[in-house]
Parts: C-alpha cells; sequence; structure tokens
C-alpha cells in the first residue's frame, strides 16, 4: 500500500527526535496537522513570534534542532522579529509553513505566500519550497542537516497545502551530519606561537563557547595562559564563570570604549563571537595601538566581516582544546581589576534613592539573587537594568543565563516557556526566573498563556519603571531631546498576566518579593510579579 506524504514524513521526523512542535495552527497548515500522531505534542502560542522565541530556546537548552509551524506569508511575517533573533543565536530551528493549493499558486489568492524561498531572508540559512509534492520528505532531510551545520541556525520550508495526502513515491535517505569544524593544524600552531610569545594576551570569549558546552575547555586556556578573560560585548550566551579569579567582565559595544578596554595587551585572540558586535557609533580605533587580533569562529561570514584581526575558522570548542595544549604555560600576571557590572556592556546607572512604593533596580535584583535557588535559570530583557542585573547576579555555573543576540524585543518572555519545557524534558528541573521589562513584555505577552497551558512553573519578574529607559539613554547619547513615545503610563501587569491565566502579584518591599519566591517555584504554573522600580537613565558608555 502506496503511503502519504504526510505518512513518510512524520516517520523521517521521528527517527530525527523532531516529535515537538510549537506553532499557531493556520488554514494552509492544518493538512500537515490532520491526525496529528499521538506521539508527536503540539505546543500551541497565540502569535508566531512566540513560537520562535519559545522553539530557539527549547532547542538550545536541548542541545538539538525544534520545528516551529506558522501560517503561510502572514504568520511568516509575523515570525520574523524571533526568526532574525534565532538566526543571530545560531540556533538550528525547522520552521515550516503552509501555502495554498498548488492549483491556484500562479493566481495568488489569499494568504499566498508570493515567494516564499524569499521573504524570510537574509535571516534564514536556507529557504526553499518543494518543487513537487515528492519532494517534500526530502526537503525535510536537507533542512534538518542545513540548520545543523556550523554555523548552525534556522531553516525555512513552505509547503503547498495539498502535497500532505499526494502518494510518496519512496522513503527518504535518513543521513548524519557532523557539526564541528577541527582547526587548520597549521593555523592553530600560529596562534599558539603568538600566544605564547605574548607579553600580556588577552582572551575574548563569546557565546559559541556556551553553546559548545565549552567551560572547561575555557577555563583551562585562561589558566594555562594565566590570561584576563572578557565577555564578547552584548553576549548572549556567558562563555565563562564570572566569579574565577581571571573574568574581568563584558566588553563595552562601542568602538573607541572598547579599544581602550584593551589597552596594555600586545595580543588579543576572539574564540566564539563576532568581531566585535557594535551598537552606538563612538568613533575610534578598533584596537589600541600595536595590538594583534586572532579571531576564532566556526562561522566564515562571521570571520569574512571583521573589520580587523588574523581569522581561523574552526570549532571554538575544539580550537580550544587544541590551544591549551600547544600555548606556553605563562606565570605572573596580575588579577584582572574587575567591573562591578560583570558582563553588561554597560555600567549601571548612578545611585538613586527610591520612592516610597517602589525599589532600586539594584535593590529588587539583590533580593531575587537571595531569594532564588543557585541553581536557577535567568532570562534577561529588560535592557534599561542590564548594569544593576549582572552586578547583583553573577553567573558561575553554565547554562544558567540566557538573552538574545539580535536586539529585537520580544524574545525573553517565549524563550523562558522553551528553556522551562526543556527543563522539565531533560529532568534538569531548574527553576526559570525572566527579568523583562514593562515595555518590552507587551512585545510578546501572549506568551504567559501558552506557560500557563503548559503549567510550567516559571516566575515572571517585570520591573516596572514606566518607560523606555534604554531610549532615553540613546536620546542623551545622540543628543535628540522631546523624542515622544518614551514613556509608558497605564499599564497594568497584574491584571494582564490575570487575564492569560497567572498567578499574578504586584510587590513593593524585600518581604513581599521573598514571599513571591518562596511560592512560585512550588506550584503548577507562571506567576507574574510586577515591582515598582526606580526610573533611572542608564549610560550607554
Amino acid at each position: 500500500m502506496t503511503r502519504t506524504i504526510r505518512e513518510v514524513t512524520f516517520d523521517l521526523l521521528r527517527k530525527l527526535e523532531l516529535t515537538t512542535v510549537f506553532g499557531n495552527p493556520g488554514s494552509t497548515e492544518e493538512t500537515f496537522l490532520k491526525h496529528f500522531p499521538k506521539d508527536f505534542r503540539y505546543v500551541q502560542t497565540l502569535h508566531e513570534a512566540s513560537a520562535v522565541g519559545a522553539a530557539d530556546a527549547y532547542a538550545q537548552a536541548m542541545r538539538r534542532p525544534a520545528i516551529v509551524n506558522v501560517h503561510t506569508s502572514a504568520g511568516l511575517s509575523n515570525g520574523m522579529s524571533n526568526i532574525l533573533t534565532a538566526f543571530q543565536n545560531k540556533t538550528p530551528l525547522i520552521i515550516t509553513a503552509g501555502n495554498q493549493t498548488r492549483d491556484m499558486l500562479l493566481m495568488e489568492p489569499w494568504l499566498t505566500n508570493v515567494e516564499p524561498s524569499q521573504l524570510p531572508r537574509p535571516w534564514v540559512k536556507w529557504a526553499y519550497e518543494p518543487v513537487r509534492a515528492e519532494d517534500v520528505p526530502a526537503a525535510f532531510m536537507r533542512a534538518y542537516a542545513m540548520a545543523l551545520q556550523p554555523p548552525a541556525g534556522p531553516v525555512f520550508l513552505s509547503i503547498p497545502l495539498d502535497d500532505w495526502d499526494r502518494p510518496a513515491s519512496g522513503e527518504p535517505v535518513l543521513r548524519s551530519v557532523a557539526t564541528r569544524i577541527a582547526p587548520d593544524p597549521d593555523r592553530v600552531a600560529e596562534f599558539a606561537r603568538v600566544l605564547s610569545g605574548a607579553s600580556n594576551p588577552v582572551l575574548i570569549y563569546g557565546a559559541a563557547i556556551a553553546r559548545g558546552n565549552g567551560w572547561p575547555q575555557a577555563i583551562a586556556l585562561a589558566e594555562k595562559l594565566n590570561a584576563h578573560v572578557w565577555a564578547a560585548p552584548a553576549c548572549e550566551r556567558p562563555p565563562f564563570p564570572e566569579t574565577h579569579p581571571l573574568y574581568a567582565g563584558g566588553l563595552p559595544f562601542a568602538i573607541a570604549p572598547l579599544s581602550r578596554k584593551l589597552e596594555g595587551h600586545d595580543v588579543a585572540i576572539v574564540i566564539g563571537a563576532p568581531v566585535f558586535r557594535y551598537y552606538p557609533y563612538v568613533a575610534g580605533t578598533y584596537l589600541p595601538e600595536g595590538m594583534r587580533l586572532l579571531h576564532v569562529t566556526d562561522d566564515a561570514a562571521e570571520a569574512g566581516r571583521a573589520p580587523v584581526g588574523d581569522s581561523m575558522l574552526s570549532d571554538p570548542v575544539l580550537a580550544l582544546e587544541s590551544l591549551t595544549r600547544l600555548v606556553e604555560p605563562r606565570t605572573g600576571s596580575d588579577a584582572p581589576l574587575k567591573q562591578a557590572h560583570r558582563m553588561a556592556p554597560h555600567p549601571a546607572a548612578p545611585a538613586h534613592v527610591a520612592k516610597p512604593g517602589e525599589m532600586t533596580p539594584l535593590e529588587l535584583f539583590q533580593t531575587l539573587r537571595a531569594a532564588t535557588p543557585a541553581e536557577t535559570i535567568l532570562v534577561e530583557e529588560s535592557p534599561s537594568n542590564l548594569g544593576e542585573l549582572h552586578s547583583a547576579w553573577p553567573i558561575d555555573q553554565p547554562d544558567s543565563f540566557y538573552t538574545f543576540a539580535s536586539g529585537s524585543l520580544g524574545w525573553g518572555l517565549p524563550a523562558s516557556v522553551g528553556l522551562a519545557m526543556a527543563e522539565r524534558d531533560s529532568g534538569r528541573n531548574r527553576p526559570v526566573l525572566a527579568i523583562i521589562g514593562d515595555g518590552s513584555l507587551q512585545y510578546s505577552i501572549q506568551a504567559l498563556w501558552t506557560a500557563a497551558q503548559q503549567k510550567l512553573p516559571i516566575l515572571v519578574v517585570v520591573p516596572r519603571n514606566g518607560e523606555y529607559a534604554i531610549l532615553k539613554s540613546f536620546a542623551v547619547l545622540e543628543e535628540t531631546p522631546g523624542v515622544p513615545g518614551l514613556d509608558l503610563p497605564g499599564l497594568d501587569i497584574v491584571s494582564l498576566a490575570k487575564g492569560y491565566g497567572c498567578n499574578s502579584a504586584r510587590a513593593e518591599t524585600a518581604d513581599e518579593i521573598r514571599k513571591v519566591c518562596a511560592e512560585a517555584f512550588t506550584r503548577s504554573g507562571p506567576t507574574v510579579l510586577e515591582v515598582p522600580v526606580t526610573a533611572t537613565v542608564p549610560p550607554l558608555l
């Protein structure tokens, strides 16, 4: 008996262990979801961006690809902000969408994805609509390979809705995929010689080390070289324990201030990060005078666009292992002067005295760190308070901090859903705490519903400052007074959270916060805590 495209494709997905689908159903996707197999799980979200964000974090935490199903051109457009983030997070996702029936594609009826391979670009590695229905299973196999191969990232498949019930022409070939690139022996030997001959080398580590589970290797190289360690600017995953004696902090994300931080070093090596992630333009030299820069990345495009430095293509963790074997040990380096704001790219705002009924952001974060288990996973999307958060919460365990590489708001809340699901599925069961600004929360607030439906014990803390304070910082830097739309009056976070089925509360004191923390991780379902905080404008540099 001839099997259908649907049957053959779902069998392939089983073999690839891709049995969880994140999505928001649409009319052109119902033929894919028809008779949804009982051994698969459908994680429903109320918006496609939330589906992508949750899948991104789930894939990161499980260290394997995830599937997202969105609604043709409209749903793909809805999800683009978090597709951008997944691309820059280098997360392997297979994003699928339906399209109109093949008999009508020529006429471009309502909701047709007119150019399905073009719409998600440039934020996917590969995009394709199979020419024939018979090619759908093999297209999934290629999508899996493309998503995993370095640099990992999202891919997109558009599938006309009438393909799924067509007869399959055979079984797709199941293939294994290599995911790591070893360093060139001559190049890594050269890099080791340069590091060994340096009088004062410095290490700049990036999120790819965390993605590769490479903290032990990162520590080994730092200790053998006895070299100071900086986190790359605006790093989305901590690459090194912040309590280690050699850790200095996170580099600023502007040209001149970053160069000044590196003064006094003659050689720097960037491993697993771009050179460099900048945002505000502050003119200056990329490097201090006399410094040589080495760059290790598994992303050829990242190496190509670096404005300075000699590059080596390699899996960052394999490069760390090779360099540790080859470099000469160093002694005598002083401990670095640790910056108070640790990996945050800019300092905390000047100290303020809280008004009655509110806390300072620093007081809030210090209270949360003391009131939560040591193994708590922290998710951050509160740009206005980065300096205070990282001052209060040193990251000293791998895979315990997540944020977004893109700067596009709306990722953190659905990401906390994906992380909590991964903790439950893996059996690790670590608590998940998300710090989401009152402005950031509005970009994906509907993710609270999914957290409630999945009964995930997430604690979402919303520092309520009533403004886009980070944009006020840019207004200062860019000398643009009088910009409208930077204040956020009239938001009732507690009522919004209750409407999505969450436990919610408002706290104004440390005792009230401690009480909520004690209860949140023991209940079935999410808790949203609104905390009024002093409005501050952080310095960007």
